[in-house]
């Protein structure tokens, strides 16, 4: 995967998905020159099974003829119309705003705050969500709002829905569970459907439920490793973003897997929540075109 775009007010990304036919690059190029752009960055994608086409197009400014956006989208549109094109435009210099949540186990918070801390994710953390306490001290220290939300098997329903609230007063353009060890009801899953994206202790499909590295010491893999996906109201198996693995051996303890297997999860995780917001994942039925 590639380095990412210099996040500046010039920057900006055209998305667009349509029906795959001729013309389609020739048309987005010569409208961004004609208008006194330059393209920094381009990419594109045909999906042969579903006639598909996918562009993902990075520009700035080249000279003084380039219009305010607003009339810039406008001018767009009869092309868009021409190709029936499902299409946006975003500026690259606003940070989108991530709600994260988590559980007891903080490698994937850790390596996420870092990442934002150090520039490397360029969000607005809003705040983080745990149904413990045990992330608070370090949440704080690093200046993101803690907010606990206790869950039990009599209040799931009221928890989520003070979860939701959350997520709308906070105007979260993303949610992202960090290990969040709770399984999100259909309709929450629905409701965030596109924009909460889940960290799978394994690479999936595998082992499931309850210590997963043990189970698979147990059974004597030679491969273990972790799936960053798309939350769905099908359990574990919304589109796929990012995956990795490491080989292991016969003298690996559970511990050890565990090790290595946290280290691949935080990884895996923050690569997908930085392409999510570099607007490099477009979704595709089950699966998703992930540009570099």
């Amino acid at each position: 995967m590639s380095q990412s775009t210099d996040f500046d007010p010039s920057h900006h990304v055209l998305i667009i998905k349509c029906p795959d036919t001729r013309g389609i690059v020739a048309a987005v190029s010569g409208y961004l020159n004609d208008n006194d752009i330059s393209i920094v960055e381009s990419n594109q994608f045909n999906d042969s099974e579903g006639d598909t086409f996918y562009v993902r197009v990075v520009f700035k400014q080249a000279g003084p003829k380039m219009p305010p956006m607003d009339t810039l989208r406008d001018g767009f549109k009869p092309i868009a119309h021409r190709f029936s094109m499902d299409w946006s435009i975003h500026n690259l210099s606003i940070k989108p705003r991530v709600v994260i949540a988590v559980s007891k186990f903080g490698h994937c918070l850790y390596e996420l705050l870092h990442r934002w801390r150090s520039g490397q994710l360029p969000v607005e953390i809003a705040c983080v969500i745990s149904n413990h306490e045990d992330m608070r001290s370090f949440v704080e220290w690093n200046g993101v709002p803690y907010v606990h939300l206790p869950v039990s098997k009599t209040n799931k329903a009221e928890q989520e829905a003070a979860l939701l609230a959350l997520i709308e007063e906070q105007r979260a353009d993303l949610v992202v569970l960090a290990r969040y060890m709770q399984i999100l009801s259909d309709d929450l899953a629905r409701r965030l459907q596109g924009r909460c994206i889940n960290i799978h202790h394994s690479f999936l499909p595998s082992f499931k439920g309850a210590k997963p590295y043990h189970q698979a010491h147990a059974r004597g893999v030679k491969i273990i490793g972790a799936t960053a996906h798309y939350v769905t109201s099908d359990l574990d198996e919304g589109p796929i973003i990012e995956q990795d693995v490491q080989r292991v051996h016969h003298g690996h303890t559970p511990e050890q897997l565990v090790v290595i297997g946290q280290d691949i999860e935080a990884r895996v995780l923050a690569r997908a929540v930085t392409w999510h917001v570099e607007r490099r994942v477009l979704i595709n039925g089950g699966k998703t075109v992930v540009f570099s």
